[in-house]
């Protein structure tokens, strides 16, 4: 994804893009709010009685996180109703989901399974957790939805790139409303690929038309403003609308970024992986969420949030307005 295509317009005839709402299955954290304070929390999501049930049955498991946190999230954008049956327009409806390591647990168990015993020792109820797509694919199934359906795996900008390339899809006119997902589960596969221990992450935002949302009284969270990613972060501030005249009162990234720009360094910072662990691809959407509890806490200034810097292969930044 280029600078140039997703960087920020104030053309008058672009759609508006707005956050209505917000779900979490995220041990830590009990709502969104408490993202901008002192983390862990007690309470928060349980993965021992969060991930059960029949509705999960012969899932993997970020699947089953990303369904508890979709769920979640159509719940506060008024989108589903008691029997969480979705009630929007599910013809027009996407599922964009970010994961880096979503379903490599199962991945490479069915590849044990073939070393081991062949192919046919494969199951038939296993295969599908195989699929890239999986995970998005369970979440559109889940709740009826047959928009854009689509998986972003990029590495530390991916869960930014996922928000932007649902609001594409929104401001093109591909889809109504977009239902985003970051995810990461924590498994021993996980652990080896990183090197270090992770966490059950997923957190789910609903986006929508500002004019949408307005029509159906939903309560908009926060505005995307801008985005862009490029070799350097730095240059992905300034090409979604990171300058001076525009001073953001809440910066959301770490302090490898620090020396990007004078600008960093003027704001509050909050870094979430140093508070929660690992976040991979869940990391971009969690950024949001925290943005949306910046402005509704009455907090002034815009968000910025950034991920990836001197030490990854890019930067990618995201402007949310309130």
């Amino acid at each position: 994804m280029s600078t140039t295509s997703t960087a920020r317009s104030r053309n008058p005839n672009v759609r508006e893009v707005v956050v209505t709402g917000i779900g979490l299955a995220l041990p830590g954290v009990a709502t969104y709010g408490d993202l901008l304070g002192p983390l862990p929390v007690v309470g928060g999501f349980d993965p021992a009685t969060g991930l059960s049930g029949r509705d999960l049955r012969h899932k993997d498991r970020a699947s089953r996180l990303a369904l508890r946190a979709a769920e979640a999230a159509l719940h506060d954008a008024g989108l589903a109703d008691a029997d969480a049956t979705f009630t929007g327009a599910a013809d027009a409806t996407a599922v964009v989901v970010s994961t880096n390591l979503g379903n490599a647990d199962s991945v490479c168990a069915a590849t044990d399974t073939i070393a081991r015993e062949g192919v046919r020792g494969l199951s038939p109820l296993g295969l599908p957790r195989t699929s890239s797509n999986v995970i998005a694919g369970w979440v559109a199934i889940r709740h009826g939805l047959r928009g854009p359906n689509l998986t972003v795996c990029n590495g530390v900008t991916s869960g930014l790139d996922a928000v932007a390339w649902a609001r594409n899809l929104i401001v093109a006119g591909r889809a109504e409303a977009a239902v985003v997902v970051g995810v990461e589960p924590a498994n021993a596969v996980t652990m080896k690929l990183l090197g270090e221990p992770s966490i059950d992450a997923a957190v789910a935002v609903v986006l929508e038309p500002a004019h949408a949302a307005a029509a159906r009284g939903a309560r908009p969270r926060a505005t995307i403003t801008g985005y862009a990613r490029a070799r350097d972060l730095a240059a992905a501030l300034t090409c979604a609308g990171g300058t001076e005249k525009e001073s953001a009162g809440l910066w959301l990234g770490d302090e490898a970024g620090a020396g990007a720009c004078r600008l960093l360094a003027a704001t509050r910072r909050v870094d979430l992986e140093a508070q929660l662990g690992l976040l991979s691809g869940a990391l971009g959407v969690l950024q949001c969420a925290a943005a949306a509890a910046h402005f509704e806490g009455g907090a002034t200034g815009n968000v910025l949030a950034t991920a990836g810097g001197p030490h990854h292969d890019a930067a990618a930044a995201l402007l949310l307005t309130p």
